[in-house]
């Protein structure tokens, strides 16, 4: 990846439901005004901040007098639509106070893993910060279907951390931060303030329990860590009720954990293939090809395929697994499932042989291949 000079002025912030929504019961527009102003002082530092923000679906049930949480996704497509509309004029009526206009970037997964709309949702935002505006980020819930859903804000505010190449992630939760335990059971457990984001340790202290307004818990914020890591960005998992937490960060304090990157940034578009967190199939891979992929940096041939799954196309994105079902990698697959089928455990002098013509010797060329590290 080419280094950005604006990557040490970049934030990423993500603000919880559970926080914005005062657990739920509309938006708590006193709290929303403390982080606006903090955020206009950081700015004022040098800083460009991407907000990811929660609460469309509570303020919409707010608005439309609705007491628990709708299980059908119209409803809850319906909720997003009305409450989107008092969430960004929440938004904009604080900056506005404070000088600073705000814009809407509503995204879907879709959006990410095609590879057009992934540039112009990169230039659009790269564009709004140039222009000293506060983009507000949220997952277009008024048409999101479970194909094309992020899941989460936090895996969403991930990937707008890489679309922006910035140096932080704050996510703004309930929580102190990341415990050694659930301190809610024990009194022994102890906050961990600093770690490797994607050490697999780290999933074995979280707990999956995310708020009644929300969608994600401990977990999802550790493998947002570990995405955003992929290109470079630290996160900072902290209590947002913390007064002036948004400042307290940027001067440096040891608030909440920290999750450091650690492992080498990925190449922007590598970090495009590993976005895809809905694939098309997968292939399976035998212990050599693993070797072959992610310790010699080499192509993946049929030769070192075991087994396939899903109705791929010829250029579809796939995940590599082994056998025990974990992912490797993430590519661009040169054959479809059928050819894939006929070819996987040959060499590639013997493709010809298997499907009577020859595309590619290499089943995913090692430029098309994201490491999952």
């Amino acid at each position: 990846m080419t280094a950005d000079k604006n990557r040490t002025k970049r934030i990423v912030i993500k603000i919880g439901s559970s926080l914005i929504t005062a657990n739920g019961k509309g938006l708590d527009f006193e709290r929303l005004k403390s982080w606006t102003r903090q955020i206009s002082e950081i700015k004022t530092m040098g800083h460009e901040v991407v907000i990811v923000s929660s609460g469309a679906v509570a303020e919409g049930m707010l608005r439309l007098g609705w007491n628990l949480r709708p299980s059908m996704i119209h409803d809850l497509q319906a909720a997003a639509a009305v409450g989107q509309m008092g969430l960004i004029r929440a938004y904009e009526d604080a900056f506005q106070s404070l000088g600073l206009h705000t814009a809407q970037i509503l995204l879907t997964h879709d959006d990410l893993t095609n590879r057009t709309r992934y540039l112009n949702a990169r230039s659009t935002l790269r564009t709004l910060l140039a222009l000293n505006i506060v983009p507000i980020v949220n997952e277009n819930d008024s048409i999101a279907t479970d194909e094309i859903k992020f899941g989460d804000n936090d895996t969403l505010a991930a990937l707008a951390a890489n679309l922006i190449e910035a140096e932080t992630l704050i996510i703004l939760t309930d929580q102190e931060g990341l415990f050694s335990g659930d301190p809610r059971t024990s009194s022994e457990v102890h906050i961990i303030e600093s770690a490797d984001a994607g050490d697999p340790d780290l999933e074995k202290m979280a707990t999956d329990n995310g708020s009644a307004s929300g969608s994600g818990g401990m977990t999802t914020k550790l493998r947002a860590a570990k995405q955003a890591a992929k290109g470079g960005t630290h996160t900072v998992i902290a209590n947002g009720r913390e007064s002036n937490v948004l400042l307290r960060i940027r001067a440096g304090e040891a608030i909440g954990t920290r999750l450091n990157a650690t492992k080498p940034v990925m190449t922007a578009r590598r970090q495009w293939l590993s976005n895809h967190l809905k694939v098309s199939g997968s292939v399976t891979i035998d212990e050599g090809a693993i070797n072959a992929i992610t310790q010699s940096n080499k192509s993946l041939l049929p030769i070192g395929v075991t087994s396939t799954s899903g109705n791929f196309k010829r250029g579809d994105v796939v995940t590599c697994q082994n056998k025990a079902g974990k992912v490797i990698a993430h590519g661009l697959i040169n054959y479809d499932h059928e050819e894939t089928q006929k070819i996987k455990g040959c060499p590639s002098e013997k493709i010809e042989d298997a499907l009577g013509y020859v595309d590619d010797l290499e089943l995913i060329n090692r430029d098309n291949l994201a490491i999952e590290y």
